[in-house]
């Protein structure tokens, strides 16, 4: 019996210690206001591969890799010897359309004076048969129905004449907006257009950037269009960068649980490029405040996370999730409210319903 007497003594030695050093504090309710470090990519604002639409042999590229170019600006020149010839062609059908037009409107004037003589004098009783007078008019008819037809296809000999024409303006590659060719891949002599080699040149535009950046679900609420975030890259390590939220993708990639933002960046001076990859400074704002306790407050076993809560002097287990760390302090969400006492240094060795001092 003398030995059990020893441990029963020494389990209220240790009891009596671990009531001693309990420690509560309050849970605090605080606005989380914090940034963290994400990857971006930047990719330029607008980008086209360069393409021939017509048929041709590349006869001069004016421009190669690293060229600034303007909208509008002459990129490569190409040769069609063959479309001179429908050019030509089309040239000679619209003038000969053209020609029957004026002929036709010459008979029709004709027949109407015709008729218009004929009705004079059908007006003096016996001078002229009805019959002739019918004829007069069926032919005046007959003639405005030529003249419709000759006018319909002299517009049709000139439409296909600016067809022809167009199709030749499309052998002077021009740029679509102001950027850089990025990448040749022609030179003079080359077979280009449909079927041909897929493209050109690639012209991106550079000076105004899309920076992207995958925010992860539960960051996704501090998003706001308009506002400016920090980001540095590689290749200049001392220099911040700013840009400007301007598009969410609003959805979530399955994968990675992340949302597709886009910053508008300003890069005036082209020390930023298509493909970096630049840290962000993403700002996490919480439209809601947010409950803290100490890191020791928050006990994890392999069944359950909580906190133990003084409840009129008994401890309770509060099952809680834990969120972002500050400090010494953690966000939890669970059954609590601001202000609720919990231990400092809690373990599962305080059994619920154990007297707290």
């Amino acid at each position: 019996m003398k030995p059990i007497k020893i441990l029963s003594l020494n389990c209220f030695c240790i009891a009596l210690a671990w009531s001693q050093s309990v420690n509560l504090v309050a849970v605090i309710s605080k606005t989380l206001s914090r940034t963290v470090e994400l990857p971006g990519e930047f990719q330029p604002f607008m980008s086209v591969s360069v393409h021939a639409k017509v048929r041709g042999y590349v006869d001069r590229v004016l421009v190669d890799r690293g060229s600034i170019v303007k909208k509008g600006q002459l990129l490569a020149q190409l040769t069609a010897p063959e479309m001179k010839a429908q050019i030509a062609e089309a040239q000679s059908k619209a003038q000969g359309a053209e020609s029957e037009r004026i002929e036709a409107e010459a008979q029709l004037s004709a027949a109407q004076s015709t008729a218009d003589r004929t009705a004079k004098a059908a007006e003096t009783p016996g001078a002229i048969a009805g019959n002739e007078l019918i004829q007069a008019q069926k032919q005046v008819e007959a003639a405005k129905a030529l003249v419709e037809a000759k006018r319909q296809a002299s517009q049709a000999a000139q439409a296909m004449l600016r067809a022809q024409k167009d199709l030749e303006s499309y052998l002077s590659i021009t740029a679509p907006f102001d950027g850089v060719v990025t990448d040749r891949l022609v030179h003079p002599g080359a077979l280009v257009g449909p079927g041909e080699d897929p493209a050109l040149l690639i012209v991106q535009q550079i000076s105004h950037l899309r920076l992207v950046v995958a925010v992860p679900e539960e960051d996704i609420g501090g998003i706001v269009n308009g506002a400016h975030v920090d980001f540095r890259v590689p290749a200049y390590p001392g220099r911040t960068y700013s840009g400007t939220v301007a598009r969410t993708s609003h959805s979530l990639d399955t994968k990675t649980r992340t949302m597709a933002v886009e910053l508008d960046v300003l890069n005036r001076d082209t020390s930023l490029s298509p493909g970096m990859y630049p840290s962000v400074k993403w700002p996490v704002d919480r439209s809601k405040p947010s409950l803290f306790v100490p890191k020791t407050s928050v006990v994890s076993t392999t069944e359950r996370t909580f906190v133990v809560r003084d409840t009129n002097g008994k401890a309770e287990w509060v099952n809680v999730s834990k969120g972002v760390a500050d400090g010494d302090l953690v966000e939890v969400r669970g059954d609590l409210q601001p202000g609720d006492k919990v231990v400092r240094r809690a373990t599962d060795e305080i059994h619920e319903g154990t007297s707290l001092p």
